[in-house]
């Protein structure tokens, strides 16, 4: 029996069987019909309503409400469709269905036992591309052209103000308890890289003390932001990338943590299997 229920989230029912075909729990998200074998945020307390603003988060509500008893592995895991943790880089250009099953971790192995949570390799803030941001954040750069040319001056904070609303964060950051209010804010402002995607491994007995603080903090963000129907990737989504950017934060402030390689690989790659 292994060690870990890892969850795997997808819009697509089609990816139901590829997903159990990788000893992963399949999770339908979204307005697709899935069968009665896939997990769903639908059913009992949910907020899968706001899938569209929240992303993989309104699963976890789903599992924060009603499934965390039912977790009886030490280990539990979360990863995407198109995004899977690995056991170590992979440098292959194409990468086949037996190879990714091959090396994607399913299992706690004795030599991440020291750890409490896995996240993904740190991702980088400070690479900006320049076409993009002339393209899309003109007006930042005329106001403060050495945030562009000094990679010195671009923080946690600074990104997420570019992408996803200037003053957004500073008004969440508010609504946090005045202890991760002031550790946040420093993370935020000091920090340059971050665990990416919303994906980690963790003890499964650590995951109710994380889902009791991100949960109600993103509830207060709701009065601040509301449901904003913009077409702007970035802006739409803000509950999940604040809670991408407190996930970093929260595991890397109260655990010991290990960083794997994340690959991006669509099991749509795979629809003839």
């Amino acid at each position: 029996m292994k060690n870990i229920s890892f969850f795997c989230l997808t819009l697509n029912p089609e990816h139901e069987k590829l997903i159990e075909k990788l000893s992963y729990i399949p999770v339908g998200l979204g307005d697709k019909t899935f069968s009665s074998n896939c997990l769903t945020d639908k059913n009992e307390t949910n907020i899968s309503r706001k899938n569209p603003y929240y992303g993989e988060y309104t699963f976890h509500y789903w599992i924060w409400k009603n499934y965390l008893t039912k977790i009886k592995t030490p280990w539990v895991g979360f990863c995407q469709y198109r995004k899977f943790f690995l056991k170590k880089d992979i440098n292959e250009n194409k990468i086949s269905f037996d190879l990714l099953r091959n090396s994607i971790i399913d299992e706690i192995e004795e030599d991440k036992m020291n750890f409490d949570c896995i996240l993904g390799k740190k991702f980088s803030v400070q690479n900006f591309k320049f076409s993009k941001i002339i393209k899309h954040h003109l007006y930042d750069f005329l106001l403060n052209p050495k945030l562009f040319f000094n990679k010195n001056e671009r923080s946690l904070m600074v990104h997420f103000d570019l992408f996803h609303g200037k003053g957004n964060l500073t008004a969440a950051i508010n609504l946090l308890d005045e202890k991760n209010k002031k550790q946040f804010k420093n993370y935020m402002i000091n920090e340059t890289s971050f665990n990416p995607h919303n994906m980690f491994i963790c003890r499964t007995k650590i995951l109710k003390d994380y889902y009791d603080v991100i949960f109600p903090w993103l509830e207060k963000c709701e009065n601040v932001f509301n449901f904003n129907n913009s077409n702007k990737y970035g802006l739409k989504r803000i509950y999940g990338f604040l809670a991408e950017r407190f996930l970093s934060y929260w595991f890397t402030k109260n655990y010991k943590i290990k960083e794997q390689p994340i690959i991006g690989q669509d099991l749509s790659d795979y629809k003839d299997l």
